[in-house]
């Protein structure tokens, strides 16, 4: 049988003393009244230079994160059924906003307290009537882990306190601790604690008391004044003062009036620190005078006819409570047509014969005296025409035409006309009232003018003739009308609403208590209509004529003070008021020094289960506010980080306890005057296990049933095991045995059968364990005809149950549904968290269709919720409702981010990502990444940062440059492991140009490349980029590209035209870009090349230019040698042609020197034949000959001579040189 079973989470008490280790609140009605006052601070308020984080520093943390809890108490532990409300789901529900009391801090506090507000002590909210006490709470429950919720006791001193000092550090309002050791000792300027009404009825028949109390240290002394004028009690025997009391009691036994003590009085309370005023209170005697004697004549109306009953009862104070009855003290019954006015009157919208049957009389009721006075009765005559009252025809359908009444149209008795105004204070309730006559009696409907009426505040009276709006508010204001009805028409009447305001507070002064040398400020703000104007005072004088104080500063409805001395203390009085009313407020300024003081109970015992979550906490006093430090056992070192959390407030958190936490806590307070301390002793114990469940079990009647139920508890603490029948007490009755780890049923019947739950308890948990028993009749078990339905998906899953709550596991448990005719073969298990993925459903594991039960593994730090779904052959089911929110305690990471890389998105960077890891594997909160990276290869310290996402950026890095990377996970628990290094590489940049770029060509037809890689690659190579083109002189083919992969370092580039040249340009390429380029052409093409090509080479345009340039200047050298030769004279030949002119002699002996002038040797090359060889000329007329001193001669007229040689002397030879030189000829000589 499977085994159904529920638990629920553990509870933890101080079972010595009574105390708790978490503490849960309750506010009074007075507190939420002043807790919803601060909400009503206006948005545009400033912060003060206090911001929230630093206000909520100093009040109590909720360690279940902050959601509104509730819980029924279970029946056994509560029977009553009493829901209990923890502090935390207080303030978190709205209650109290620390957001608006930061508002009114001041920015002195903010600047000089923010470190004291930061570590200020788990104060407690003070002035509380309730203080809930640890009951059992479940190991199986949601709330594992968290507060434990408290039964009611008294609170002690200390916490009032507390809570009274956390709203110290918000600049709210302030009380000095109620302990009386501080009482006593700290100095205090008067507060008002009570006092009367500022209306203040009395009964004449009583002693007149009109209250003033204050409190203060010293002990505040009180006088007062009446009428404004001071008010001398000594003078007057009947007047006295209570002791240690401002209380004023005025006594008539020995005789006199009480109208003689009317007047306006108010109360000072004064010690040497400030005086505190009282409100102006208005002392009347209640009034009831007697109503005066009067005759009534009969009133005689007629039948159908409307008709008023005044009843003027005689004015009184307060005014009386009015109501109408008989002569015979018998009540008048009202309906729609009958009924009494708000003003008092009767009236009837229309007389009926039986109106007559009675009289009629109006009674005043006075509360002090509570005396009723009754009016003389008023008779009715009805003039009819059917004068017998026949009463068959009061239920006619249609009575009054039966008894012969006229029908009229409605018409307004009240109010008179068709409109009127009213007006209306704030916060009271209006009343809006329309009484018709008619026949038949109209019906009354109420509307609003351009609007509903209001449904939460409006309600019907009187039968509809009275419409009441509690509460009433600007926006009630507006215009409203009664319509009256009956089937011969309507009228209709309108009421003009005025609501007006008597001043009220939007930010009521409260006491600022500050330490010397900080700063502060009293704000006072209130609204109403019209607008209400404000009055400061100080100790009961107008602020004008105090003395000067330089460090005060007003500011229309702020003072504020700078840099406060003890002599600062003071009473401030604001007054604010407009023609409806005013308010008055005290709010004193205090200046403290006080050294730290603990405010709870010494050497507390603190008493907690294996595995669970407490708190410790230290409530302190001091001024300025105690810096709080906690050490265990007395070691050095703070507690803080890990296991344990400090929270602002100076409570320390255990997250979950193990065996090595117990030991002794000692928390230390600390501030400029001194230091306080107080320990705290921490025990841990064993949860209590139910290891042995009951089973379910059919039985049939008559047999004997045995539940076990064995349990292992920690031995230090009382073991009470009980059970429950169907969630009820189980009475143990004659057939019935309970043992220790058992029970027995004998004799079982049909009132047996139900769920029986097996509780044990101690004084700090519990553990249920459930199980159903079926009991069977005699009869045969009927067959099964389900065989021949038809198959269908199963039903889903219902009544998920998680029990055995473990750090790293739970127990799952399910009734499965209906089958459907096909048996269940799978239930998958799937799970949901609020954190990472909230709504987002994962499977988490399958198992076999025959279980309903199953322990799941869980990870740390995740708050699941679980649901089923059932598979057989047809289908899966719909999922079941979800279970459940089961949260697990943390723990530092397991593992790390994975997919870690490390590239540049620019040359100078390098971004590091990584997959964020989810739910399952964050392990605790606030999960982030422990970045750290360093360069390759090199003894540099690591850098690191901590990033909340999943990238971080590294700038100023080299270009490409390998990195070391490691990203480590971590939480609010600890680091994970430590992580493998990754190997990143900043950002990439354009490659350099390939090296050694080679060009070669070993035959017409082809052209090898080759290369080496780039010097400075600057990336990872992608590849190479060769671009080339043929060329032919001026003729440009066409640009080929060819890429190559990274390592390509060869090509080679089959030639189409082997006359043309080629240009190579070669660059690489990395994911930037292709960076330098490198550009070579090809060689030039061997002569046999044009030889085999020189028919084609002659018809080419560029080389007949060539031979024509060539032809032209052959021609001009020519030219200049002819020029030469005919200059005329001998020239001296030579003997000896084979012997050349000497550098170092060349002049003969003569003065003659041979001509061999190098410009006219023959020109190499200056012929070419067709067939692109180069000739020799063979004319024997050469200029070779003459240039070189051939063999043949001229004669002196210019015939052949042979080898000669020209003789001039000196003076010939300069003259014909200097002739030359302005020759033309010569000109063009010298230019060749």
């Amino acid at each position: 049988m499977g085994v159904t079973r529920s638990r629920e989470a553990r509870n933890y008490f101080d079972s010595t003393q009574g105390r708790a280790a978490v503490f849960s609140l309750r506010p009074t009605f007075r507190e939420k009244k002043d807790l919803a006052g601060i909400l009503l601070r206006p948005k545009s308020a400033s912060w003060d230079g206090l911001g929230p984080k630093k206000c909520l520093a100093s009040l109590p943390t909720c360690p279940h994160g902050g959601r509104l809890r509730r819980r029924w108490m279970n029946q056994t532990m509560a029977p009553s059924g009493e829901r209990l409300i923890d502090l935390c789901a207080i303030w978190d529900a709205g209650v109290y906003l620390p957001s608006a009391a930061c508002n009114r801090a001041s920015s002195g506090v903010a600047r000089k307290r923010l470190n004291e507000a930061e570590k200020l002590s788990s104060v407690r909210e003070a002035q509380l009537k309730q203080l809930e006490v640890t009951r059992p709470r479940v190991l199986g429950s949601r709330e594992r882990g968290q507060v434990p919720r408290m039964a009611r006791q008294p609170p002690p001193p200390w916490v009032h306190a507390a809570f009274l000092l956390c709203l110290l550090s918000l600049g709210g309002a302030i009380e000095i601790p109620m302990d009386p050791s501080i009482q006593n000792e700290l100095t205090q300027p008067p507060t008002i604690t009570k006092q009367s009404v500022k209306d203040h009825i009395v009964d004449p028949r009583d002693n007149i008391l009109i209250e003033c109390e204050a409190k203060g240290n010293p002990a505040p002394s009180f006088h007062w004044t009446r009428n404004s004028r001071f008010f001398n009690i000594a003078k007057d025997p009947r007047v006295s003062m209570r002791r240690r009391s401002g209380t004023l009691v005025i006594d008539f036994r020995s005789g006199g009036r009480p109208e003689e003590y009317e007047g306006e009085y108010q109360c000072f309370a004064r010690n040497k620190f400030g005086t505190a005023l009282s409100n102006r209170i208005r002392l009347q005697v209640s009034k009831s005078p007697l109503w005066p004697k009067e005759n009534l004549d009969p009133v005689v109306v007629q039948e159908g006819a409307p008709l008023t009953l005044q009843c003027n009862p005689p004015p009184g104070l307060p005014s009386p409570v009015i109501f109408w009855m008989s002569s015979s003290m018998e009540p008048i019954t009202q309906d729609k047509r009958v009924s009494q006015g708000h003003n008092g009157d009767l009236y009837f919208s229309n007389v009926m014969l039986q109106d007559m049957q009675t009289d009629y009389s109006c009674n005043a009721r006075f509360h002090f005296t509570h005396t009723i006075q009754q009016k003389n009765p008023f008779t009715l005559k009805v003039l009819t025409n059917h004068p017998y009252n026949d009463s068959s025809l009061r239920n006619h359908p249609d009575m009054y035409s039966a008894r012969g009444v006229a029908e009229r149209t409605p018409s307004f008795m009240y109010p008179q006309g068709t409109t009127s105004s009213q007006m209306v204070l704030r916060g009271m309730d209006l009343l809006l009232e329309c009484i018709a006559s008619g026949v038949p009696t109209p019906d009354i409907a109420w509307y609003k003018k351009g609007g509903d009426l209001p449904s939460d505040k409006a309600k019907f009276e009187n039968f509809n003739k009275a419409l009441r709006i509690t509460n009433v508010s600007e926006e009630d204001s507006g215009e409203y009308f009664c319509l009256a009805s009956n089937k011969m028409g309507s009228i209709r009447h309108t009421i003009s609403v005025r609501v007006k305001a008597a001043p009220y507070w939007l930010d009521e002064p409260k006491n600022l208590i500050l330490a010397p040398g900080e700063d502060g400020r009293l704000v006072c703000r209130a609204n109403g209509n019209p607008k209400p104007t404000v009055q400061w005072m100080v100790n009961g004088e107008p602020l004008q004529s105090a003395p000067p104080n330089p460090n005060r500063e007003v500011a229309g409805d702020t003072i504020i003070f700078r840099d406060t001395q003890i002599s600062s203390r003071a009473v401030y009085q604001c007054n604010t008021s407009n023609e409806h009313g005013y308010l008055l407020a005290n709010a004193f300024v205090s200046v403290l020094d006080v050294p730290p003081r603990m405010l709870s109970p010494r050497n507390q015992l603190i008493r907690v289960i294996l595995y669970n979550r407490t708190r410790l906490d230290c409530p302190f006093f001091g001024s300025p506010i105690p810096t709080l430090r906690w050490f265990k056992n007395g070691q050095g070192s703070n507690l803080d980080g890990g296991n344990y959390h400090v929270y602002e407030n100076g409570s320390l958190e255990i997250k979950m306890i193990r065996k090595e936490d117990q030991g002794i806590y000692t928390c230390v307070a600390t501030n400029i005057l001194g230091k306080a301390e107080n320990q705290v002793r921490l025990e841990v114990k064993d949860p209590t296990r139910i290891y042995r469940m009951p089973e379910d079990q059919v039985a049939k009647r008559g047999t004997t049933v045995q539940l076990e139920c064995r349990v292992k508890h920690d031995p230090s603490l009382k073991l009470t095991v009980s059970w429950l029948k169907d969630d009820e007490p189980l009475y143990i009755g004659n057939r019935m045995k309970k043992e220790d780890d058992s029970l027995t049923i004998f004799g079982v019947a049909e009132r047996d059968q139900g769920s029986y739950t097996c509780v044990a308890s101690t004084e700090l948990d519990q553990d249920l364990a459930k199980a159903y028993l079926t009991v069977l009749a005699d009869q045969a078990t009927p067959t099964n005809r389900l065989a021949a339905l038809p198959k269908g998906r199963p039903d889903r899953p219902r009544d998920l149950e998680l029990t055995d709550l473990a750090e790293r596991s739970v127990r799952l448990t399910w009734i499965p549904g209906d089958a459907n005719n096909s048996p269940i073969t799978d239930y998958v298990v799937q799970f949901e968290e609020d954190q990472f993925q909230p709504g987002v459903w994962h499977d988490h594991s399958k198992y076999p269709g025959s279980v309903n039960s199953a322990v799941l593994r869980l990870s740390p730090y995740v708050n699941y919720q679980f649901r089923v779904i059932a598979i057989n052959e047809v289908g899966s089911s719909h999922p079941s409702l979800p279970s459940e929110r089961y949260r697990t305690s943390g723990a530092p990471p397991e593992s790390n981010p994975g997919d870690v890389k490390g590239e540049g998105t620019r040359k100078n960077n390098m971004e590091i990502t990584w997959t964020p890891m989810n739910a399952t594997s964050a392990f605790g909160p606030n999960l982030r990444y422990i970045v750290k990276w360093r360069r390759r290869e090199t003894r540099e310290a690591w850098n690191n940062v901590t990033v909340w996402g999943s990238r971080y950026v590294v700038g100023q890095t080299p270009v490409y440059v390998p990195y070391e990377i490691r990203v480590q996970a971590e939480n609010d628990f600890g680091k994970g492991p430590e992580p493998e290094s990754v190997i990143g590489y900043s950002g990439e940049d354009l490659p350099s140009a390939p090296r050694r770029f080679r060009v070669r060509q070993p035959n017409l037809e082809t052209i090898n490349l080759e290369w080496d890689h780039p010097e400075h690659p600057n990336g990872i190579m992608i590849g190479y980029t060769l671009k080339y083109v043929a060329f032919n002189g001026t003729k440009v083919g066409k640009q080929i590209v060819e890429n190559f992969s990274p390592n390509q370092t060869k090509f080679t580039v089959q030639r189409t035209d082997p006359v043309s040249r080629y240009r190579f340009t070669l660059s690489a390429r990395t994911q930037v870009g292709s960076g330098e380029a490198v550009t070579e052409e090809s060689p030039a093409p061997p002569n046999e090349a044009y030889t085999n090509n020189q028919a084609d080479i002659a018809t080419q345009g560029w080389f007949i230019g060539l031979m024509c340039a060539i032809a032209l200047l052959v021609l001009i050298l020519l030219i200049v040698c002819f020029i030469k030769r005919s200059r005329g004279g001998k020239y001296p030949v030579r003997e000896k042609k084979d012997v050349p002119l000497g550098p170092e002699d060349p002049k003969e002996e003569d003065g003659s020197f041979d001509y061999s002038d190098e410009d006219n040797k023959p020109l190499q090359g200056s012929q070419t034949s067709l067939d692109g060889t180069i000739k020799q000329q063979e004319s024997d007329d050469s200029l070779v000959d003459y240039g070189e001193g051939g063999e043949g001669q001229f004669n002196e007229d210019g015939s052949f001579i042979g080898q000669y040689t020209v003789k001039k002397d000196k003076e010939e030879t300069e003259g014909n040189e200097s002739s030359e030189a302005t020759s033309p000829v010569n000109a063009i000589y010298s230019l060749a």
